[in-house]
């Protein structure tokens, strides 16, 4: 959705009301002065990632030893208008690691954070893993294939110091995960290879990372993927000119977002099929049951090529 469910700057999810925090803080408290947040039995270690693609690695990563929950997993419901309850703040704040993306994508985990600080939690932010500035436009960080690596090893490092007898285990884990992304990093040197420079427009900017290593042209301009990012009317200039690659056949496939759809985007995507333009559609989080990271960036890959393959 755009307008209210979103806010500028893609800053969007619902931070926490003082209120809420308050219960939170309170329940988070008392729940620990009672031991009911300690960890599950088998002495696994209680993980949680903002999104699921970031529980989906530590889940990878952690094994036997880690029990991995994710706060953002339904690919059906617009991630954006997300509101952070007293669950998911006892889920938060009786884990051990947490994983979270940064850029204002999930500034809630910073609220519940915030309102029950551990000492014993590790927290690692994506952004600031990357070195990122907080001006970094692009929020959707999970898309680009240079990114998982760096989390798995940071994840991997994390769990080791909480559980030095495993630490071997984890690296190790973390390595078989990243050597597991050789189809995915081949996919996307063959679509280089054969598809460099192919013109594609997008609603939003969700895959301009992928989009990037993939060595393909975004047409759209920027400025109209961050005001339907952002939930801001684009300009009567931005949509002519969006509208224009689709009626003049300038590019070889739309990518939008289906998670977050309104009469807006939906015009293109009607407006691009009238045109027989292929549309391809994407997620933010990560589709559940039956894929990991790995199936689900493969996935992708695979969609944009047929689509242009088409052309």
């Amino acid at each position: 959705m755009r307008g209210a469910s979103r806010q500028p700057g893609r800053r969007p999810l619902v931070i926490l009301l003082l209120a809420v925090l308050a219960a939170v803080l309170a329940t988070i408290v008392a729940a620990q002065a009672g031991g009911a947040l300690a960890s599950p039995g088998g002495g696994k270690m209680v993980a949680v990632g903002a999104e699921n693609e970031y529980a989906d690695v530590i889940s990878q990563v952690g094994g036997k030893y880690v029990q991995a929950g994710a706060l953002l997993s339904n690919p059906s419901t617009d991630p954006h208008t997300f509101e952070a309850s007293i669950a998911v703040a006892r889920e938060v704040g009786g884990a051990q690691l947490v994983v979270q993306n940064g850029l204002g994508y999930d500034s809630f985990m910073d609220a519940i954070e915030s309102a029950a600080p551990s000492p014993g939690r590790t927290v690692i932010d994506v952004q600031r893993l990357l070195g990122l500035a907080d001006g970094t436009p692009n929020p959707h960080l999970w898309y680009d294939p240079a990114t998982m690596p760096r989390v798995a090893t940071a994840v991997a490092d994390a769990l080791a110091r909480i559980q030095p007898s495993h630490a071997a285990y984890f690296r190790a884990n973390a390595a078989a995960f990243t050597a597991s992304l050789g189809p995915l990093h081949a996919a996307v040197a063959g679509f280089k290879s054969a598809y460099a420079g192919v013109p594609v427009a997008v609603t939003e900017p969700v895959a301009n990372y992928l989009l990037a290593a993939l060595g393909a042209d975004n047409r759209t301009p920027w400025t109209f993927q961050a005001d339907v990012m952002n939930g801001v009317d684009p300009s009567p200039q931005n949509v002519a000119a969006q509208r224009a690659l689709f009626t003049g056949h300038k590019v070889k496939a739309l990518l939008f977002n289906k998670q977050v759809t309104d009469a807006l985007t939906q015009s293109f995507v009607t407006l691009a099929a009238q045109n027989h333009i292929p549309v391809v559609g994407l997620s933010e989080t990560m589709p559940e049951p039956g894929y990991d990271y790995q199936s689900w960036m493969l996935a992708t890959v695979h969609d944009l090529r047929t689509a242009v393959a088409g052309q």
